[in-house]
C-alpha cells in the first residue's frame, strides 16, 4: 500500500518538475538528476529500494533548493521523503 501511495506522489513530483523552468544552474543540475532519477521510478526500471539512498539525499538537497521560490514543489517532494522516511528508508 506504501509503495503504490509513493509512486503516485512520485509520478505528482515528476509532473511538478517538469513544469518547474526558472531556476538558476546549480538547481537545475539537481532538478535534472531529480528527474532522472524519479522517471526510472516511474517507468519501473528500477525499484525503489535500489534507489532510496540516491534519492532520499538528492531529495534533502533539493527542498531547500526550491523551497522559497516552488513552495508546492518543496510541499510535494518532503511528502515523498515522509513516505520513504515510513517505509523505513
Amino acid at each position: 500500500m506504501e509503495k503504490q501511495r509513493l509512486r503516485e506522489l512520485l509520478k505528482q513530483l515528476h509532473q511538478e518538475l517538469e513544469q518547474t523552468n526558472t531556476v538558476d544552474e546549480s538547481t537545475g543540475e539537481v532538478l535534472a538528476d531529480l528527474k532522472e532519477d524519479i522517471n526510472r521510478l516511474v517507468q519501473e526500471e528500477t525499484t525503489i529500494e535500489d534507489e532510496q539512498e540516491g534519492l532520499t539525499e538528492r531529495l534533502n538537497d533539493a527542498v531547500g533548493h526550491f523551497e522559497e521560490d516552488h513552495p508546492k514543489l518543496s510541499m510535494v517532494m518532503q511528502h515523498v521523503l515522509d513516505s520513504l522516511a515510513r517505509m523505513g528508508f
